[in-house]
């Protein structure tokens, strides 16, 4: 190799290590002291809704409430687990926030809160039968989660035809 060709290279690769620090400084993460971003907050709101879709008001004003409840609960039971925890699902809500990340882990490029029920449906059932233990991962994570955070409001055990624990 040219000692030029050797300069260019390092060159090069000063400029991307900067300009990559500068997006690094920059970048907001999606989960800050258990609170999920504007962007985590939608990812959530679609895989959410595509994984509880029979369990959900039909449609309108209850549905968006059911939603936003989830999502309010969902973000009590993150601020509940320990820090390492919370710390992967920050990477994880970090990875599917860019276009290759979800392409790898979902198999969409869609951002998850806009790719429409049938679809996300139809990605997390992939998922879930997937052959990487990393895709199964995700979804076991999404899964979790998502129940733990809806299910854990005795309003929403009526839906499932569940009167709730038997008093003694």
């Amino acid at each position: 190799m040219q000692r030029r060709t050797l300069l260019k290279l390092g060159v090069a690769g000063s400029l991307a290590l900067g300009v990559a620090g500068v997006v690094a400084v920059q970048w907001e993460s999606p989960l800050q002291r258990g609170k999920l971003s504007p962007g985590a907050r939608a990812t959530f709101r679609g895989v959410g809704e595509a994984m509880l879709d029979a369990c959900l008001p039909a449609a309108g004003a209850d549905r968006t409430a059911a939603l936003d409840g989830f999502l309010n609960r969902l973000e009590l039971l993150i601020q509940g687990l320990p820090g390492a925890t919370q710390n992967e699902l920050a990477e994880l809500l970090s990875a599917l926030s860019m276009g290759l990340g979800r392409v790898a882990l979902v198999g969409t490029y869609k951002p998850l809160g806009e790719a429409g029920v049938a679809a996300l449906q139809d990605r997390l059932q992939a998922m879930r039968t997937s052959r990487l233990a990393v895709r199964q991962q995700v979804y076991h994570a999404f899964h979790d989660l998502v129940n733990s955070a809806y299910f854990s409001d005795s309003s929403t055990w009526a839906l499932m035809g569940y009167g709730g624990p038997i008093k003694l």
